[in-house]
């Protein structure tokens, strides 16, 4: 009989106790971890949503400050046109200074 009065007391004073706050604590843990997930999760959305915004920035600035390939081209041929005319007029000129002095043939 007294064997059984001291696993009473010993699960009564010492197992339940034990058990009761070693549950707590595990409990206390698992909120713990559960709320940090939800900061992470909340943290990565605003991060994610900062980076769209910047990219899309990004994306209107460049949009504005560079030439489409359409005006690069057109531009290309303004300019090839010119230097043809320039070139053209050199020739005209070459050809002229040479039959004005023709003793100047190199």
């Amino acid at each position: 009989m007294a064997s059984s009065i001291d696993l009473l007391w010993w699960v009564s004073v010492i197992d339940i106790p034990a058990l009761t706050a070693l549950f707590g604590l595990i409990w206390h843990v698992k909120q713990k971890g559960e709320e940090a997930v939800r900061e992470m999760h909340r943290l990565v959305d605003n991060r994610s949503m900062q980076l769209r915004e910047a990219l899309s920035a990004h994306k209107l600035e460049t949009a504005k400050s560079y030439a489409r390939l359409s005006h690069v081209h057109a531009l290309e041929d303004r300019l090839t046109r010119h230097l043809l005319r320039i070139e053209a007029k050199l020739d005209r000129t070459a050809l002229k200074t040479e039959a004005l002095h023709p003793a100047n043939k190199i």
